[in-house]
């Protein structure tokens, strides 16, 4: 009998669904296991915002601040850093079966690097050793950017052993800059006869494809004209066609 929910359907047509959330609520309860065992969620991203809003809204951060402020931990950032870590490692200990089923082809959590480094390659890596180690989940990723100065990071990382998402891809020679940098890495570890067992992916950015092309469509229904009923049928199509 074909499943009825959408998400399966999509794992049937061996599609992988990341949720883009996270929360100390959701990690700690029964709601990701619940997705991963019904929606068949294989995966989770996370990134500054995410967390911003997720600290923000309730109380189910507050016992670890007082905790780190009790132990003299003044620095925002470290703070920060402690919250998103202790809920990255919930995550992933929660997926880490559906990457021990997948044999690490799923069942990843990542972590996104602070913006401000997207234009530093030595700060890139540097800080993402930092979240592999404090993190030491195998089914880490940690995000980094395709920008000039994120690809030599991408290519670094993979040669230490990281497991890379790499983001902001939006066009084909960004994507075959992102493909060189993975391949020079395992090359690296190739020769010096290390493990090639170094997982990343290449996030393209469909979404924002719909909302350059949703903001044209809805200019043309404001103007009117055109066959409204056409252009109100073609809103949130554009990305997954693209794709």
């Amino acid at each position: 009998m074909p499943a009825t929910n959408p998400l399966q359907q999509l794992a049937e047509r061996g599609q992988s669904v990341w949720l883009d959330y996270i929360s100390r609520e959701l990690v700690t309860g029964p709601e990701l296991g619940r997705m991963i065992t019904e929606d068949n969620v294989t995966g989770l991203t996370s990134n500054p915002t995410i967390f911003e809003k997720a600290i923000a809204e309730g109380t189910h951060y507050d016992e670890q601040i007082h905790e780190l402020v009790g132990q003299g931990v003044d620095d925002p950032q470290e703070v920060f850093l402690s919250l998103a870590i202790q809920d990255i490692r919930h995550a992933c200990d929660t997926l880490r079966p559906v990457y021990d089923q997948s044999d690490g082809g799923d069942g990843f959590v990542s972590l996104e690097l602070p913006p401000p480094l997207s234009h530093d390659t030595r700060g890139s890596v540097e800080t993402a050793l930092k979240y592999w180690e404090r993190v030491n989940r195998p089914n880490l990723m940690v995000k980094v950017p395709a920008t000039p100065e994120g690809v030599p990071a991408i290519e670094e990382l993979i040669a230490a052993g990281v497991n890379v998402n790499v983001t902001l891809i939006f066009a084909l020679d960004a994507y075959e800059n992102v493909i060189t940098a993975y391949i020079r890495g395992l090359q690296r570890r190739l020769d010096e006869h290390q493990s090639l067992d170094v997982h990343s992916v290449a996030s393209f950015f469909v979404s924002r494809v719909d909302t350059v092309v949703d903001g044209l469509l809805d200019e043309r229904l404001t103007a009117g004209g055109a066959d409204p009923a056409l252009l109100e049928r073609l809103l949130g199509k554009a990305a997954i066609a693209n794709a």
